[in-house]
């Protein structure tokens, strides 16, 4: 059997983490999901070898760019994406410079073009 690729989804709209459990299972991988950047670095610790997080960019308490760069202190190997309904900012700007963030998606995604730059990342890490 073919190993799973294990993504971290976090985004504080449980409508949201469903729709892409939902859009995603079709593709066999092993989906973890936080409601919070807190409930993510709490995932993190507990499996630090996640190789892929995909984050909403717009969520009280911290951010997705604030997230990220604490996920990336306890696993630097990890590739990181953004994902937000909104254009890019600044701070995404910065984090996509300084190769925090390998890639900013617009939602609503695409689940085939999701599943190819999953894919992609993973291949390339």
């Amino acid at each position: 059997m073919e190993n799973q690729t294990t993504i971290l989804y976090v985004d504080d709209e449980s409508i949201n983490i469903y729709l892409f459990r939902r859009l995603m299972s079709r593709f066999n991988y092993n989906i973890l999901t936080a409601e919070s950047g807190e409930e993510g670095l709490e995932i993190m610790h507990g499996t630090p070898s996640i190789p892929l997080i995909i984050s909403d960019m717009r969520m009280p308490g911290m951010n997705g760019v604030e997230f990220i760069t604490l996920a990336k202190k306890i696993s630097p190997a990890t590739v990181c994406f953004l994902l937000t309904s909104y254009d890019i900012t600044p701070d995404i700007s910065k984090a996509m410079e300084n190769k925090l963030v390998s890639r900013y998606i617009r939602k609503p995604f695409d689940q085939h073009q999701m599943h190819d730059f999953i894919r992609e990342s993973i291949n390339h890490s």
